[in-house]
């Protein structure tokens, strides 16, 4: 008797261990816009379904969001936003759509810059961030804090220990990928600082379509120049683009470029004015699509860095 007794308790476990194991489904993510719908992916890998917000090219200033992006966000398990007051109608959606998925501010923990006078200035009609619910103390801050590498990794490390928390059978799968990406980001760190310091600093001066490369500058000891704020949908007063035109000519600021979300005409303006060479499109706000030159953040650097560095030498 207690030898079949063995025998079924073996065959019972024999049959447990030969079950298939039971696919989890995977976390359903929400990015507001195309950068950090990069960095989920290459955390999350194959274990998470993606939907960004505001997609390749796209200008997350000035997004409009409808009843598709509603339905999306309903459905989520997690929303990724980055803070710092850059998606100004998110709150406007996150209320419409009844969302229970749980927020990740990708910018937590990270030093924010505080806008200079000027900065504030020209992005006096940017924002709107009264009318969407942010504080006015967002209006102090830069939200463009993935443009310095060391804080994209603090955003890479928000991500994966959210993604932890919400699947925790997958957390080891998120640390491992986080770590190696986390690999990749310093690597491209030090290669920035290392290409940008061949060049005399007092050549490292560029004009940009709005303020969007402050952290990329303080880091990497550029000095970026624009007619537009923080915001992207505001237009510079005929005043202010006079003395941007009269900056430009006195410093000798050959490096013009337009970023891949902007409108091209004002610099083109300013190109016939000064005299300043189109060095091309950057990437700031959005990625490219995915045949492009910049469809991921690492991507983004590895494609700018160079085109800076072209058009700096003529400065």
């Amino acid at each position: 008797m207690k030898n079949l007794v063995t025998h079924c308790l073996v065959l019972a476990l024999a049959l447990i261990i030969a079950q298939p194991a039971r696919a989890t489904e995977p976390v359903k993510v929400v990015a507001s816009f195309s950068i950090l719908g990069d960095m989920v992916r290459n955390v999350a890998g194959s274990n998470a379904d993606v939907t960004v917000l505001v997609g390749p090219d796209g200008d997350t200033h000035s997004f409009e969001p409808g009843p598709a992006h509603a339905s999306a966000l309903a459905d989520a398990d997690l929303l990724v936003l980055n803070g710092l007051g850059f998606e100004p109608w998110l709150i406007r959606l996150a209320a419409a759509s009844g969302t229970k998925a749980k927020y990740v501010t990708a910018s937590f923990g990270v030093s924010p810059r505080h806008l200079s006078a000027a900065e504030r200035r020209r992005d006096e009609d940017g924002h709107g961030h009264d009318e969407d619910g942010y504080p006015e103390a967002a209006r102090d801050f830069d939200p463009h804090a993935w443009q310095d590498l060391r804080n994209g990794i603090t955003y890479v490390q928000n991500i994966a220990g959210a993604l932890a928390e919400k699947d925790p059978d997958n957390a080891l799968v998120y640390r491992a990928n986080a770590e190696s990406y986390i690999l990749e980001l310093k690597k491209l760190d030090q290669w920035v600082r290392s290409e940008l310091a061949k060049l005399p600093k007092e050549k490292r001066k560029v004009i940009t379509t709005h303020d969007a490369f402050g952290y990329f500058g303080n880091a990497y000891g550029v000095e970026f120049i624009s007619p537009l704020g923080i915001g992207s949908m505001a237009e510079p007063s005929a005043q202010a683009l006079a003395r941007l035109v009269d900056q430009v000519r006195r410093e000798k600021i050959r490096a013009l470029f337009i970023e891949n979300m902007s409108d091209p005409r004002m610099m083109e303006t300013i190109a016939r004015e000064t005299g300043a060479e189109d060095g091309g499109t950057l990437y700031s706000d959005a990625l490219s699509p995915a045949g492009g030159p910049a469809p991921t953040y690492a991507a983004m650097f590895r494609h700018n860095v160079p085109a800076l560095i072209a058009a700096m030498q003529k400065n």
